[in-house]
């Protein structure tokens, strides 16, 4: 046990293990050995271990050059659950998905949290990362440690600091403020010594359960104003109003207004997720989360939606879905990256496949052979696109030379306002 834990995680070289080494668990571990700490990157999944060994990160935000230079800094990868009782803090980065019927599924969780009792030891600090709901850290994590024989703050501190990374912004784990809460007010202290090793700005909140509906509240945020300004584009629509020019207009204002924009539905690995443990958890105590519910409504919408657009469009060009040859341009949740969990690209896609749709796919990040697992006819590099009746914005990668599109497809529906924003403006365009 070590008898000054505020002292030690805040100037002796200590080692952090990292469970799971994913989208969150890698981008750590690699800002973890830039700090001078030793490193131990655990992960149930022995092609994971070997891929990373590999040079392969499989992660947007850390480079093969960042994987290497982390193994050379003495990072060690393992399967073996028992290797992380060196840590003296472990840091649980796994993926907390939605289950049937959008339900959180607590499976990758309850597993991490067994493997934390069977290799917990006095002194260390275990810290989850892995979004969930409020209470998910004293739920289970105090629960297994006390069942491992070990006392929070007399053994070990336990804490919850949501993971916070922005694929392809470029901003990396150290750059951006770090919540941390403990389950005790010590245990918090101890957390954000920790943490203080690692990143710029550490905001130390009362508990876990502050900490745990923070990151809820962020993305709810989001998908709820992503859900109001998708009503606002599908109502100026119809009323024959240009949506972006009316953002654009409010975005003027110097206070009290963000702009969001519409687009063909809501994707990734937080937005369309993290409302809905809030929304479950609020359930369990009688709460009814109104605005969090008719958010998820319009924006589980929007890919049908897009479709009906689409439709609307060949129509009136004399052509139907069915068979019209469609070049979708992106599948990627976000533009210049290559992830494409969640997608609202690929409900569309579906939705047009559905209805006869012939649909090519041009997305070079994510990859050709991704984009065929898909079950989608693949291009690799831009080319000659003349063959095709309509070309679909859903992801508005850099690469791609839009101009050049527009000059070879008769009909463009753009559903990012990539047109707008390298100021191109053709009769062919038709924005969402």
């Amino acid at each position: 046990m070590v008898n000054d834990p505020l002292g030690f995680f805040s100037t002796a070289r200590w080692t952090a293990g990292v469970v799971g080494l994913g989208y969150v668990g890698l981008p750590l571990l690699v800002t973890v050995t830039q700090a001078d700490l030793g490193a131990i990157g655990f992960d149930t999944s022995a092609e994971r271990v070997r891929s990373l060994f590999g040079g392969q990160s499989g992660v947007d935000d850390v480079s093969a050059g960042d994987l290497a230079e982390a193994l050379a800094g003495g990072a060690s990868l393992t399967t073996e659950p028992s290797d992380l009782r060196d840590a003296d803090a472990l840091f649980i980065c796994v993926p907390s998905p939605l289950g049937r019927n959008r339900q959180p599924d607590l499976s990758y969780l309850e597993a991490a949290f067994a493997t934390i009792e069977q290799v917990a030891r006095p002194g260390q600090l275990i810290s989850l990362e892995s979004t969930s709901y409020p209470g998910t850290t004293e739920d289970f994590i105090v629960p297994a440690l006390q069942r491992a024989g070990l006392r929070v703050d007399e053994d070990v501190f336990v804490a919850f600091s949501p993971e916070r990374v922005s694929p392809g912004s470029g901003m990396g784990t150290k750059d951006i403020p770090k919540v941390v809460g403990g389950v005790t007010a010590l245990s918090g202290q101890v957390a954000a010594a920790a943490y203080g090793r690692l990143v710029t700005s550490v905001q130390l909140v009362s508990s876990a359960r502050v900490a745990e509906m923070s990151k809820l509240l962020e993305n709810t945020y989001r998908a709820v104003n992503i859900g109001l300004v998708n009503e606002m584009a599908q109502l100026a629509h119809e009323l024959d109003i240009d949506i972006w020019e009316v953002i654009d207009a409010a975005a003027t204002k110097p206070f009290g207004y963000q702009a969001f924009y519409p687009g063909p539905g809501v994707g990734g690995h937080c937005i369309p997720l993290d409302p809905q443990y809030l929304a479950w958890r609020a359930k369990a105590a009688n709460f009814t989360t109104r605005f969090i519910d008719t958010a998820e409504e319009i924006n589980a919408h929007m890919p049908a939606y897009t479709v009906a657009r689409i439709t609307e469009l060949l129509n009136q060009r004399g052509l139907p879905v069915s068979g019209a040859e469609v070049l979708a341009l992106g599948i990627a949740y976000k533009p210049d990256i290559a992830d494409d969990r969640e997608s609202a690209a690929l409900d569309v896609l579906g939705k047009l496949k559905d209805r006869g749709a012939r649909i090519t796919v041009l997305d070079e990040l994510v990859g050709t052979a991704r984009v065929k697992l898909h079950g989608y006819e693949a291009i690799a590099e831009q080319g000659d696109f003349r063959s095709f009746d309509i070309a679909i914005v859903l992801t508005d990668h850099d690469s791609v030379d839009y101009a050049a599109v527009a000059r070879q497809v008769p009909l463009v529906f753009d559903t990012r306002r990539v047109f707008r924003r390298i100021g191109v403006s053709q009769e062919n365009v038709v924005s969402l």
